[in-house]
């Protein structure tokens, strides 16, 4: 079953940049998700989907698919652009 390693991202909703260093490894979905006739939730019997193991680093998440046998891909975090802009921009 294939995995997928990448980098947490920041969280949007705060500016600290906690856990921003944690790498993870996922289990890619094989099935789509399907509507419970009874409740109407989204769900599948994938349940290595719901699998989500946390690394210090890359390489020991790297290490840790080896080791076990998952073929896996890295996702890498794309580069951060900041646009410095001053408060008197904004009455221009």
């Amino acid at each position: 079953m294939p995995a997928r390693i990448y980098q947490m991202p920041k969280n949007a909703m705060q500016s600290g940049k906690a856990r921003t260093g944690t790498w993870v490894l996922e289990f890619v979905p094989t099935e789509a998700k399907k509507p419970d006739p009874l409740t109407g939730w989204a769900g599948s019997g994938n349940t290595p989907e719901q699998v989500s193991l946390k690394f210090p680093t890359q390489d020991a998440a790297k290490a840790y698919a080896d080791r076990e046998g998952i073929e896996y891909s890295i996702v890498n975090t794309p580069p951060k652009t900041l646009k410095i802009q001053a408060y008197a921009d904004n009455f221009r």
